[in-house]
């Protein structure tokens, strides 16, 4: 072999001992990684547990992860890898799982399950498993009424409070369900909490919304101009990754639209049209009857606007009206569905992403309304995204599961207290205010297990995943 070669055939040993680790490692790392998704419970009483912080240990390399509002977190690994997850929460007592995820593992998903147990101390005294329907108090203060309250994505309860009169002064408290985090004096006259499309919260008040910035433990607020509000933020329902929905919604005018706006092309769409029909009849027809000064001035307003003047007639005397009733047709986003109650056809449609018709059923719980206390209220549970109707009867609250598939209300559930206020279903609870009837007692914050158990969902996309290979 002449000397040319012979450096040829050295170069050529020296390139592949350099490349083959890395050809090696490609190869290794071309494997589908699975995405493993956890959810954390308790033990007790069977409820997803927030705030975990669990330590991820994979060989020789570890990170963190915290489980969401939903007790869940994820990560990525690799067939063949062994993990071991190290759990701690104030509340619960610390526990180690290992699992290793097999060399024949081929799906795109692994989901486990681990329960907590509660920490059992002198404080906490015995644990009980509330049995559905039991009342429970959540928050208590001997010296504060609880007169409006919203919870909060990563589970914190943020609650507008009083001492003896709201229009004498307010304050925000910051629970997460076991002490006070943060404490805000409202400085101005407060009237609710509302919470928008992104699940911000604000405070109402008298001239003005003030936007709720509640970090882990502190409470601050910022001025937000009202029209502003109401104009540009009120309007829209919801949105997703691309896409926002919203509604030209009026409540001054007995039709409105909703739309999905795709901010990807910039190009939005109509859903559909909400109308009450014999509402609108009613609304253009007052025109006829009013004065010629009226009919001039609504005359005049159409040429200065383009609006017709019957829609100016009817916006300013018919909707002082006792037969004037505002539009009750509320949209909702689960997923990659849109379901819209359109009680005026006595419709409940079901929309894709895109706003694409998919389906509709029909529904009729609205029907006879003095007699099932029907009360134009439906919520949705933000976790779950199960939907619910609210009646009053006598007083008592019922909670109706709507079948968004069929449109049934099969069972309605009533709450034990008479006369509560404020009442929000938060994963597969029931919080509201209440006071004990006929008593001096502060208005205090409650909460009852619905009989039903709906899981989480999907994790959302927008949860961080961390992608992780050990050889």
């Amino acid at each position: 072999m002449n000397s040319l070669s012979s450096v040829h055939l050295n170069f050529m040993i020296k390139a592949l001992l350099v490349f083959f680790p890395i050809i090696c490692s490609s190869i290794s790392f071309g494997q589908d990684s699975v995405v493993v998704i956890v959810e954390i419970r308790s033990a007790t009483e069977d409820e997803t547990v927030q705030r975990v912080a669990a330590t991820i240990v994979i060989g020789s390399k570890s990170f963190y992860k915290t489980s969401n509002s939903k007790g869940v977190f994820s990560f990525k690994a690799y067939p063949g890898n062994g993990v071991k997850y190290k759990l701690n929460h104030t509340q619960f007592e610390s526990s180690e799982v290992f699992k290793r995820i097999s060399h024949k593992f081929r799906k795109d998903t692994l989901n486990y399950m681990f329960k907590m147990k509660y920490i059992k101390t002198q404080q906490l005294g015995d644990i009980i498993i509330p049995a559905p329907g039991v009342p429970k108090i959540v928050y208590i203060n001997p010296k504060l009424h609880i007169q409006d309250f919203e919870i909060q994505n990563n589970g914190d309860i943020l609650m507008l409070a009083y001492s003896k009169q709201l229009r004498k002064g307010s304050e925000l408290v910051l629970f997460d369900g076991l002490k006070i985090k943060s404490k805000f004096q409202v400085p101005d006259l407060a009237e609710e909490i509302i919470r928008d499309y992104r699940g911000n919260s604000h405070v109402v008040c008298k001239d003005a919304i003030y936007g709720i910035h509640a970090t882990d433990e502190t409470i601050g607020i910022s001025t937000l101009d009202k029209q502003y509000y109401l104009t540009y933020l009120a309007p829209i329902v919801d949105t997703n990754k691309t896409r926002m929905y919203f509604s030209n919604f009026n409540p001054d005018y007995p039709a409105f639209e909703y739309f999905v706006f795709d901010q990807r092309d910039s190009v939005y769409k109509k859903i559909m049209e909400i109308e009450d029909e014999f509402m609108m009849e009613l609304y253009r027809s007052e025109y006829k009857w009013v004065d010629i000064r009226a009919k001039l001035w609504a005359k005049n307003k159409e040429l200065e606007t383009g609006v017709d003047a019957e829609i100016w007639v009817g916006a300013n005397y018919f909707t002082q009206s006792l037969y004037y009733k505002e539009l009750y047709a509320p949209m909702f986003h689960r997923n990659d569905s849109l379901f819209v109650f359109d009680y005026y056809k006595d419709k409940l449609f079901t929309f894709d992403a895109d706003g694409d018709a998919v389906d509709s059923v029909g529904i009729y719980h609205h029907y006879n309304p003095k007699s099932t206390g029907w009360e134009k209220n439906l919520m949705q549970d933000r976790v779950t995204g199960e939907i619910y109707a609210l009646f009053d009867r006598a007083g008592y609250s019922y909670l109706g599961w709507v079948d968004t598939k069929t449109g049934e209300i099969k069972e309605q559930v009533k709450l034990a207290h008479r006369y509560v206020e404020k009442i929000i279903v938060h994963e597969n609870f029931i919080y509201y205010v209440y006071r004990e009837f006929e008593s001096t007692d502060k208005k205090h914050l409650w909460r009852e297990r619905l009989p039903y158990h709906f899981g989480s969902g999907k994790v959302p996309d927008g949860d961080e995943v961390d992608q992780v290979k050990v050889d």
